[in-house]
């Protein structure tokens, strides 16, 4: 394959038929047909779209989310390793396996005597391709996207690539199209995607939350820039009748008894831990999904006897009276602390004895990987939530960039409203993947959560509502490595230095983006006049350079822990 090809989609020809067995999301359970077709089921092209949205990121959670962007957000800890050249699978999976199924129907619907009633159909396919492709512009900046497609249907093997600003632009005007042809009650007897839907089942009115969610995706991208833009994309989000994701109900969900991005992988090069900030914090205002996030160390039981019995003492970052001592997490950077860090890698021994003790907290890898070792759990990920919705409106009503309009709430009930439901989706993934639930009745799971949001440490009111609100954001990110590397990149936050939550000391230097390759013969003219225009550097892939070079909307963002 040619270097174009490995870039860009024109060699793509295959369309990929799909038999759905009506499983209401678990696409895992769906057979597959790969034979081609001439006139496809344009229903299960817009499957195979959703499918792919989620099942390619088997190598992106290996190679970028746990080895650097969730390390970078200070999440998780482990050794560190290169960025290697398996990063950035984002981008070639947008337009190998996302975007052409969409394309297609759009195409096939054309063409239909009775097109007027698939409409609908053919206006949702343009939020499947906002959803991956702000992803891909997050990483990359200007990606082809105007002239997508067209080497399949125009033989047009040069796309042009479209800036940053114009990417966002675009996407917000196609996301008001589609809510406007979704929320057209005149458009009636319309077609629907029906069971073959995997997200929503042909619920235009969910599809509806889901773009209006992802224009507020795009507004907190574009205050950095444009904070009178984000402003107005807020208001008119509010506005809408529908509006953006309005419960747990009408999250984008995918289930599966069979796949599982990490397989047998989860410890892939390195076992991962939880950083000493965020163990710490959540520790200190009794988190509901400590539990959920990390494992117990090897402090439990009568440890404490065997202690007393061999009069030994356990290293002086652990205090023996913490009711939570079962959690322990360490450096970010390892390099800063190595007497911690070397537990890591090293049990404590009671000297003279066999006793040994692993006092550090892994991730909960069952919650990632729950079929790990033989384990039977199940795979769920929620890759747009209505506890995202909610911190975005919080945040934006807290900045005054309501006016006049009703946000149907105060920033405090919208905090609130997050919070639950963070803690509610995370509790669902952990018992989809018997991976140890907070709770396991919804009595239990109102207790805990009415007990949390009337924590000190958590409830707004005390003078830093913003920070409490980004903080909240970050926690509720860490099933989302893209979205905690957004957040702490756009925001600055956790803040160094912070007394409320503080972001570790990391001498590592971050790549602030990715790189595209050289796509050569006929479109190199067009991918260097691109990263020319961005101040990128062709080519480059050392992490100095890429620390440096900021993507559109990145340029006036803060420096990592300097939030404002």
């Amino acid at each position: 394959m040619t270097g174009y090809c490995k870039s860009f989609i024109y060699c793509v020809g295959i369309l990929v038929l799909v038999t759905t067995s009506g499983c209401k999301k678990d696409f895992g359970e769906i057979n597959t047909n790969p034979a081609v077709v001439v006139v496809p089921d344009i229903k299960y092209l817009f499957t195979y779209s959703q499918d792919r949205i989620f099942t390619y990121q088997g190598g992106e959670w290996i190679w970028e989310g746990m080895e650097q962007l969730l390390r970078y957000s200070q999440h998780v800890t482990s050794q560190t390793y290169e960025v290697s050249s398996n990063v950035n699978t984002r981008y070639g999976s947008f337009y190998q396996q996302v975007i052409p199924n969409l394309f297609e129907i759009r195409k096939q619907i054309e063409v239909k005597s009775d097109k007027e009633k698939y409409q609908k159909m053919a206006s949702v396919t343009y939020i499947l391709q906002v959803l991956q492709g702000l992803k891909v512009t997050d990483m990359n900046g200007s990606i082809p996207y105007s002239d997508a497609i067209k080497g399949r249907y125009e033989g047009v093997y040069n796309p042009a690539y479209d800036n940053q600003q114009t990417l966002l632009t675009t996407w917000l005007s196609e996301l008001d199209n589609t809510i406007k042809v979704l929320s057209d009650i005149s458009l009636a007897s319309q077609e629907t995607y029906g069971a073959a839907d995997i997200y929503y089942q042909g619920d235009w009115n969910k599809w509806v939350m889901l773009a209006n969610t992802l224009k507020l995706r795009i507004a907190i991208r574009l205050e950095n820039p444009d904070k009178t833009k984000a402003q107005a994309i807020f208001q008119q989000v509010m506005q809408d009748p529908v509006g953006p994701i309005g419960s747990n109900a009408a999250q984008v969900v995918y289930k599966s008894t069979t796949y599982t991005p990490f397989g047998n992988d989860i410890n892939y090069r390195s076992p991962r831990f939880g950083t000493t900030s965020i163990i710490n914090f959540l520790k200190s205002v009794n988190d509901p999904r400590l539990g959920i996030y990390f494992s117990r160390n090897d402090l439990v039981g009568n440890f404490k006897d065997t202690l007393a019995k061999y009069n030994a003492t356990l290293p002086s970052f652990i205090n023996l009276n913490d009711p939570l001592i079962s959690y322990q997490g360490g450096p970010a950077d390892w390099t800063t602390n190595a007497t911690v860090a070397g537990y890591f890698s090293n049990f404590y021994t009671i000297t003279g004895t066999p006793t040994k003790y692993f006092l550090m907290s892994y991730i909960n890898r069952l919650f990632f990987a729950p079929k790990w070792n033989g384990a039977i759990g199940n795979f769920e990920a929620v890759d747009v939530t209505y506890a995202e919705t909610c911190f975005y409106i919080a945040e934006f009503i807290t900045k005054g960039y309501a006016g006049t309009v009703n946000t149907k709430g105060t920033a405090n009930d919208w905090y609130m409203k997050g919070i639950t439901s963070s803690i509610q989706s995370m509790n669902e993934i952990a018992v989809y993947a018997a991976s140890g639930a907070a709770y396991t009745t919804e009595a239990q799971g109102q207790t805990l959560i009415s007990a949390y949001l009337n924590d000190p440490k958590v409830k707004l009111g005390a003078g830093n509502d913003l920070e409490r609100i980004y903080i909240q954001q970050y926690l509720n990110f860490y099933r989302l490595p893209n979205e905690a590397f957004v957040f702490v990149r756009r925001t600055g936050y956790p803040k160094t230095g912070s007394a409320y939550y503080a972001r570790e000391t990391f001498n590592e230097i971050i790549p602030r983006r990715w790189w595209t390759t050289d796509p050569g013969g006929v479109n190199r003219t067009n991918w260097t006049n691109a990263l020319t225009e961005e101040g990128f550097t062709p080519n480059a892939q050392d992490i100095p350079t890429l620390s440096t070079q900021r993507v559109w909307y990145d340029k006036t963002a803060p420096d990592f822990g300097k939030g404002n």
